[in-house]
């Protein structure tokens, strides 16, 4: 599974896009430098979400949009289209978004 499709399973789980949970992690006082472990807790205990879908919002929350180029365009199951994450919605998405 892509990284951006982490990101849209979760939003589809919970019904809060990446951008949101951006802002609810701030409110907590998770921010870039916080641990994962943390984080992975609020998002199991309040949202249900297990490891590999909150390491997904853990990344978001402390490094933000952009992702490795090591994981665009290899064409492996893990493959993301381009190297920024779309956080705002999975239905507001552009269809070229990445390409």
């Amino acid at each position: 599974m892509s990284f951006q499709a982490y990101l849209d399973n979760i939003e589809t789980k919970t019904g809060i896009t990446p951008r949101r949970f951006t802002e609810l992690a701030a409110e907590r006082g998770f921010r870039p430098g916080t641990k994962a472990a943390p984080i992975i807790q609020w998002l199991a205990e309040d949202y249900g979400l297990g490891r590999g879908h909150a390491m997904a919002l853990v990344h978001v929350i402390t490094k933000g949009e952009t992702i490795s180029a090591k994981h665009v365009g290899t064409g492996s199951t893990h493959s993301d289209a381009g190297d920024r994450l779309w956080l705002d919605g999975k239905d507001t998405r552009p269809e070229d978004w990445g390409s």
